[in-house]
């Protein structure tokens, strides 16, 4: 197991997609220029990727010029939508048409693909034979929540792979075992995670968290446990990625993360809950990757019935409090408040440890 995730700060998608690419080495482990190349995108509904709910068009895109640039021509961009929901209709609105006809790739919609029927851990289950055939498997999810397991990732990220038929199963199966049977049989060989601007709470969006970061790795057990970190969760509350363990696929409690960038000084501006919970903070020059962690372990706190601890304080966070030395503090720049949870950015699951104590 490649232990290895790295992770860039920014917002232009395009350059941190490249910078992740490029750290990987992603076009010297292919193999031959005639491989058959999948890229699986998140774009569950047709919604702006600034709703937080689908991969950003431009990480997508990047992809696919650097693969071109590097000889590579069997290039197939394959999803399904969820449910009840046109895969084409997100093509369309989210401009990969014109990534089609500008670099000559393909269009799938797996809904109309093929399908090979596998029973991973006796699972019955239709899968894409485009991307089961594939050589080559660039996973490209969204960082975000879901309202049945908590957050959805790299691993889940492989439904949109499946018949509509199956992807009702596997919620009639409750998710978890499921998710984890068919990361048995489908294996990117490449995750490029879109946590720019992920939902707080559902798959679908509207409650988008400025994170401005991207992440890569090789691994998506591991990817998906380093992930639930940043959302504040322990990887043992996420229920496919225990299942996982249970079944063979290998640990999830270590890895080595490489930071190719500092967090950039941004405005966090949240929107929906996350507008509401920021009423709890107080930001001075805060970095998106380090808000976008206090945002989240406060919804955890919330949903763990604990704000009556934080009624009537803020919280400190930001590089304006540098030499300061506030009441509560979040990341390395707020070192010296009485209460403070260290890291640069901080991670959720830690903030949230630490609001606990108060």
């Amino acid at each position: 197991m490649d232990s290895r995730i790295a992770v860039i700060y920014g917002h232009d998608a395009a350059k941190m997609t490249r910078a992740l690419l490029e750290h990987d080495g992603t076009a010297g482990r292919i193999g031959g220029k005639d491989a058959s190349i999948v890229l699986k995108p998140n774009l569950v509904v047709p919604s702006d990727p600034s709703q937080g709910a689908t991969t950003h068009t431009e990480i997508v895109e990047e992809i696919v010029s650097y693969l071109i640039e590097n000889g590579f021509h069997g290039i197939t961009i394959a999803e399904g939508a969820w449910v009840g929901a046109s895969t084409e209709e997100a093509y369309r609105k989210l401009g990969y048409h014109r990534i089609r006809d500008r670099y000559g790739v393909k269009l799938l919609d797996t809904k109309k693909d093929r399908y090979r029927k596998l029973s991973p851990c006796s699972i019955p289950m239709e899968i894409s034979e485009t991307i089961l055939d594939a050589d080559f498997i660039i996973d490209i999810p969204v960082l975000k929540g879901h309202c049945q397991t908590k957050m959805t990732h790299a691993m889940k990220n492989l439904k949109g792979c499946l018949s509509d038929r199956s992807k009702r199963d596997f919620h009639r199966l409750g998710l978890d075992l499921p998710i984890a049977a068919l990361n048995t049989v489908l294996h990117p060989d490449l995750i490029i995670s879109d946590g720019l601007c992920g939902d707080l709470d559902f798959e679908e969006g509207g409650n988008p968290v400025d994170m401005g970061r991207m992440m890569a790795s090789r691994d998506a057990l591991l990817i998906d446990s380093y992930a639930a970190t940043l959302m504040g969760f322990s990887p043992d509350e996420i229920g496919y990625i225990k299942q996982a363990e249970e079944i063979g696929m290998g640990s999830y409690r270590k890895w080595d993360v490489v930071e190719l960038s500092e967090p950039e000084r941004t405005s966090a501006k949240p929107s929906g809950t996350a507008a509401r919970l920021s009423a709890y903070t107080e930001p001075d020059e805060a970095c998106s990757a380090c808000y976008a962690s206090l945002i989240h372990a406060l919804k955890r706190l919330e949903e763990e019935g604990g704000m009556h601890a934080i009624e009537g304080r803020r919280i400190a966070i930001g590089q304006g409090y540098r030499g300061k030395a506030p009441e509560i503090g979040v990341g390395a720049c707020c070192a010296k408040a009485g209460i403070s949870v260290s890291g640069c950015p901080a991670k959720a699951d830690d903030i949230l440890s630490m609001l606990r104590t108060l």
